[in-house]
């Protein structure tokens, strides 16, 4: 199977029942009364064309062998019967059958991740591994015609054994717990039984109460309700009557949750639903579970349509209209769901991922270094020579004000100190003129844009660099106060007479008592910088800016974004007593020796005429408000008129000002539009007091939402009507350069956001459909003109504009917590998943507040998600025609997918959230292009 079979493994396994065809059936003699029990084997053959399955039943027989095609592929099933139940008893490969020319596929796949991954299976696992996974479709199809009856009844004798049959997949597919039935479960009962004697410690009858039993068992607090409800369940079986239960009833208990066969798996699940024990699922009953699966999970929309969706299960169910369902019922809808996978890849594809990197251990420790020190220059190699020239720069400027003044007649009398705090003070004066060039968002916007600078130069970097100088800064302001106030001071108190004479031109008489150098203008400068800077760096720190600190009051205040915005503003006061402090020196008298206003001159310029560009450009460009909404999550948006001359790529950003909420803070936030929109948006979250008072305040002005519309609040005004009075007025000012930007530059792109972080990558979607658009358009145009003669001119404007665009194909992971989270972009997700005509964009959503496939706490959600999907085209969980994922990314995997997808390619890997992963998703882009083919390149979204 090739690289492109491989793609289409999924879709096609929605599009047809089996791709493999039966070709003979032969039963074992069984004695008479073993009727019900068989044993039948029966060959298959792997055919890629097969749409059918076609079952012959009868004696046993030969199979001419050498009447078939070489190249097509054969198994040996056997298959165990036992009423209406089937179990895959075997899966042999049966040798002779023209297999040679597949081992050049397997070879493929293996060469498509690289030499650095190491190959999992041979050719004969792989016809095993792929029958096993089609055997699903044949093990239905044939315990469905087998089956004796459609009657609902089943009998208490009815004893279910899936563990080898097609079934067996369920059985990651039901687990009550995670952690603790993995493995070894005797390991498991002695956690549990540790716990439950802490939790019964201070009890004078030693027994466990229900509101206990998911600490016991180690389910956590959100899933007390659930089990609770398994509690129940199993009291229910066992006639246990009350809240508590013994130690041995728990390990009865914990036996039944940690039994490994599906069919007690389905059992227990079957009782936790069916409350009233008469072995029947009323529509009541489901619709209680389905609320209790929604709570767990913190799905409230799904709980507000629990009698909806209840519904739904009774009609796929219960066609006959009996009222109920049975287990065996239960079980279909069970085994159904994964044939609708939410993950989108076939079983064989999730097989191929499962490969590891291959770890590589290099005993020299000469080699290992070396190997590290190349793949760290490759992966930084912008940022290592800038900040190697930095560096150098720094050092060449110490060393040279060093040895200027070791040859000065102030070094006899104070020594190194005098050398070390004027070294330091020349690197202060480099550093504060340059640690304003990185926030020239405007200047570096344009360097990006319109030269070719970016190829060597970092700006993404612009912020991380602009801390760094900082940190070089709080130092080297170390450096220079401690010796001079510590060292070079002293020295001039104590010094004898002669040698004190020296310094007379520049201190004058010798002072007598230290307060002489603090009240001077240097002393009074110096002290009042360091306090100044001492406020603003500490205010800028990441526990205060995002307040993560809780201060009482009236502290608090010092917390949050307001803070740190107002702070950082008295570098206004710092720059004016720097350049007072470096005109009144003690040991210079000269001017043209008196350089920090040299230092400072070119920097200061650039940035007053950024806030002063930015102060026109607001005020030029109004702009009108379209459209607000207020969304589940304490998101607003905002849709404004775009300014004339607005132009701006996917992944820019922009800054806003709300005189209502200040009318001096400006804030960053991407821009959700794409350019070719008429109008502009942002979506801002409420996460700090500037955001929460713009929230308030536009949410005063808005009425609630009309039916079918999305958001809590809304506030609309028609093209070329004038905005509503009451809403506040807002000012913008941009765009500026991002690093999702440059997304163009890639024929593939992984586009990720956490949460709010989805903002630059809901543009650049819009943007990719609109660019296939007019590829379109322009495709149906240049044939037009063809044919009619016309001038090209028009066609050959369009093919300009679309020249930069290399995008083929686009991954985009959302990762969100809250499932009312979806109502952001929903519009957004159902018109690129209706646009996208050639099926290059792969929209993948997940909600972390839902557990894991898998998980018996989802289950019933997993299966709902499967139905309504198919029956309506809707996801349950997002509201949107994208099918949504539980829990978070495994992000191997996803690098792994993408690897095996496109081998040779180099992806553009762009993420946009919290800090949390963005190691992970850095070292994984690097670990990749090391060791496969397939080469990334990490971006990650800094304002």
């Amino acid at each position: 199977m090739g690289a492109d079979e491989v793609e289409g493994v999924s879709a096609d396994n929605h599009n047809r029942d089996s791709d493999i065809e039966l070709i003979a059936l032969h039963t074992e003699k069984l004695p008479q009364n073993a009727s019900l029990n068989k044993r039948r084997t029966a060959k298959l053959k792997v055919s890629n064309s097969s749409s059918a399955i076609d079952l012959s039943h009868g004696k046993s027989q030969e199979l001419q062998d050498e009447q078939k095609e070489p190249e097509e592929d054969y198994v040996e099933v056997t298959m165990d019967f036992q009423g209406d139940s089937v179990a895959l008893h075997s899966v042999k490969t049966v040798t002779g059958t023209g297999t040679g020319n597949n081992d050049d596929g397997e070879d493929e796949k293996r060469v498509l991740l690289g030499k650095g991954m190491e190959k999992k299976r041979s050719f004969g696992a792989s016809i095993v591994r792929t029958a096993s996974i089609r055997m699903k479709h044949v093990s239905q199809e044939l315990k469905r015609l087998t089956s004796f009856s459609n009657s609902k009844q089943v009998g208490p004798e009815k004893v279910y054994d899936r563990t080898k049959s097609a079934a067996s997949h369920a059985l990651i597919g039901l687990k009550f717990i995670n952690k603790k039935t993995d493995g070894d479960v005797g390991v498991g009962w002695f956690e549990v039984e540790k716990q439950f004697e802490i939790l019964t410690n201070s009890r004078e009858d030693g027994l466990l109460h229900r509101s206990l039993f998911a600490k016991c068992i180690g389910m956590n607090k959100e899933s007390e309700a659930f089990a609770g409800e398994l509690f129940d369940a199993m009291s229910r079986r066992r006639n246990i009557h009350g809240d508590s239960i013994n130690k041995a009833q728990l390990k009865d208990f914990w036996d039944q949750i940690s039994d490994q066969s599906f069919d007690s798996r389905l059992r227990t699940f079957f009782d936790m639903v069916d409350k009233d024990a008469d072995g029947r699922i009323t529509e009541e009953e489901i619709k209680q579970i389905i609320c209790l699966s929604a709570t767990t999970n913190k799905l409230s929309n799904i709980q507000k349509q629990a009698e909806e969706y209840a519904a739904l299960i009774m009609e796929e169910l219960d066609p006959d209209g009996t009222g109920f369902i049975m287990v065996n019922d239960l079980e279909i809808l069970l085994l159904h769901g994964p044939t609708h996978s939410t993950r989108g890849d076939s079983k064989y594809l999730s097989q191929m991922l499962s490969i590891k990197l291959k770890a590589t251990y290099e005993y020299n420790p000469v080699r290992k270094r070396y190997r590290d020190a190349i793949y760290f220059l490759q992966d930084n190699w912008q940022r290592t020579w800038i900040l190697v020239l930095w560096i150098g720069v720094m050092c060449g400027l110490f060393a040279y004000k060093f040895m200027q003044y070791r040859r000065k007649a102030a070094y006899e009398v104070m020594g190194h100190c005098v050398c070390m705090a004027k070294g330091a003070a020349e690197t202060l004066k480099l550093n504060m003129a340059i640690i304003l060039l990185p926030v020239c968002r405007n200047t570096i916007t344009w360097l990006r844009n319109k030269t070719k600078l970016g190829i060597a130069v970092p700006f993404d970097d612009n912020l991380n660099f602009h801390k760094v100088i900082a940190v070089a800064i709080a130092i080297g302001v170390g450096v220079h106060a401690v010796y001079h106030l510590t060292c070079d001071f002293p020295r001039l108190l104590h010094a004898n007479s002669e040698k004190y004479k020296l310094m007379e031109p520049f201190f004058g008489n010798q002072p007598t008592n230290y307060w002489h150098f603090v009240k001077s203008w240097e002393g009074v400068t110096g002290i009042s910088m360091v306090v100044l800077m001492t406020i603003a760096f500490t205010l800028a720190s990441p526990w205060l800016r995002r307040g993560r600190v809780k201060l009482p009051k009236p502290l608090n205040s010092l917390t949050g974004f307001n803070a740190f915005w107002y702070s950082h503003h008295l570098f206004v006061f710092v720059y004016i007593l720097l350049v007072v402090h470096g005109i009144k020196l003690y040991l210079t008298k000269e001017w043209y020796k008196k350089t920090t206003w040299m230092y400072l001159a070119i920097p200061i310029i650039i940035y007053a005429l950024e806030r002063l560009t930015r102060a026109l450009r607001s005020s030029i460009k109004p702009v009108r408000i379209l459209k607000v909404a207020v969304y589940p999550g304490n998101v607003l948006a905002l849709h404004m008129s775009k300014p004339q001359g607005f132009r701006y790529k996917s992944g820019q950003y922009m800054f806003i000002n709300c005189a209502a909420v200040s009318p001096f803070e400006w804030h960053p936030f991407s821009i959700t539009s794409a350019p070719g929109d008429d109008y502009l948006s942002v979506h801002i979250r409420t996460l700090g007091d500037w955001t929460r008072s713009l929230r308030v305040k536009f949410s005063e002005s808005c009425l609630p939402p009309t039916h079918g519309k999305s958001g809590l609040l809304r506030a609309e005004c028609m093209q070329g009507d004038t905005s509503p009075s009451t809403l506040p007025k807002v000012l913008i000012d941009g765009p500026y350069g991002a690093p999702a930007q440059d997304y163009k530059q890639y024929e593939v792109v992984l586009l990720v956001g956490l949460g709010i972080g989805a903002t630059p990558m809901i543009s650049i979607l819009k943007d990719i459909v609109n660019n296939f658009k007019a590829m379109e358009e322009d495709e149906g145009n240049s044939i037009e003109e063809g044919t009619s003669g016309k001038s090209p001119r028009h066609s050959q404007h369009k093919k300009t504009s679309l020249s930069n665009f290399k995008t083929k194909r686009a991954y985009f992971y959302w990762v969100t917590r809250e499932q009312g989270s979806f109502d952001w972009f929903k519009g957004v997700m159902n018109e690129v998943a209706e646009e996208d005509h050639r099926g290059a964009i792969e929209l993948h959503n997940y909600c972390t507040s839902v557990y894991e496939e898998g998980d018996a706490r989802s289950a019933l959600i997993a299966m709902l998600q499967s139905l309504n999907h198919a029956k309506n085209g809707v996801d349950i969980v997002s509201g949107t025609r994208v099918k949504s994922h539980f829990a978070k990314p495994n992000w191997r995997s996803v690098y792994k997918r993408i690897a095996l997808n496109h081998p040779q390619a180099r992806v553009g890997v762009f993420y946009c959230g919290p800090p949390a992963i963005t190691k992970e998703l850095r070292q994984l882009a690097s670990d990749f292009s090391h060791n496969t083919t397939t080469k990334y390149d990490f971006h990650k979204e800094n304002f």
